[in-house]
């Protein structure tokens, strides 16, 4: 079965789009084509959506499921003479809200993204500038300032999942591909070893491994199944040696991914 899912927004969508994306993952059997539309701030542009969901349902055979955030009544009433299936998340959760706390909501657009909270907006500039700046292994003296060094062989998933918990939560994560000369070894590098309590590790299924590194260098050794299984087993063997924690990204988002580690090694997140 196929359903068209439409996140509408005033603002950036961002909410709407999170929490829509949260509740569809529970329906598996399910495909959605997911439309976001940001910005829906008149009652003109309101109109507008209201062909397009209309569309939407006279190609599917059913009507869309859409997740507003608007905080316009009238751009709200234009939108439910569509055909679609609205769920209005604001009043879902803050109606309640209202009643338990005996306070009236500001309703303001795009207040959960406002760069009022200037001390959360400069810890998110800080951290992903220092991600940027440390990534790769390119610079390892800033790694005293780092909350969280991620380790693992190249291309694993470190630099998405640093950049991630930057962005959603402030911490600053660098990263430090371990190389071949470093498996010859058959120790941690000099630049980690006194790092040891910030290190987490990243490993990967050698099929998967092979597959993103034959995009970025086809038919390279670098590339090759007996190579990737090679990295990734001795990296797992040196995680295991040096008792680093770590976890296999393959099967996991990268929300998850972050999640897990931030659990693991009680790192408290900077923006709240």
């Amino acid at each position: 079965m196929k359903r068209t899912a439409f996140f509408i927004s005033d603002g950036t969508g961002i909410t709407a789009e999170t929490l829509g994306q949260s509740l569809l993952a529970q329906f598996e059997t399910i495909t959605f084509n997911k439309i976001t539309r940001p910005y829906i701030d008149s009652v003109e542009k309101a109109r507008a959506m209201v062909q397009q969901i209309n569309k939407a349902a006279e190609v599917d055979g059913l009507r869309p499921i859409i997740f507003d955030t608007i905080v316009n009544q009238e751009i709200r009433d234009t939108l439910a003479m569509s055909n679609g299936f609205m769920i209005d998340i604001f009043s879902t959760f803050l109606s309640p809200l209202e009643q338990e706390l005996t306070s009236h909501s500001s309703y303001s657009v795009g207040k959960s993204h406002s760069i009022g909270q200037h001390s959360n907006y400069m810890e998110r500039i800080e951290a992903v500038n220092f991600a940027l700046d440390n990534d790769d292994g390119a610079r390892t003296h800033y790694y005293n300032k780092a909350d969280l060094i991620l380790v693992g062989v190249s291309r694993c998933g470190k630099t998405p999942t640093c950049l991630y918990m930057a962005m959603q939560y402030g911490i600053r994560a660098a990263n430090y591909p371990l190389t071949e000369e470093d498996m010859e070894r058959l120790q941690l590098p000099a630049a980690l070893k006194q790092h040891r309590d910030k290190l987490f590790g990243l490993t990967i299924d050698p099929d998967r491994l092979t597959a993103i590194r034959h995009e970025r260098k086809p038919n390279s050794r670098y590339a090759s199944f007996a190579q990737c299984e090679f990295e990734v087993r001795e990296v797992e063997n040196l995680f295991r040696r040096e008792n680093i924690a770590f976890i296999n990204s393959t099967h996991f988002s990268v929300e998850e991914i972050s999640a897990k580690i931030l659990v693991e090694k009680g790192v408290e997140r900077r923006l709240k």
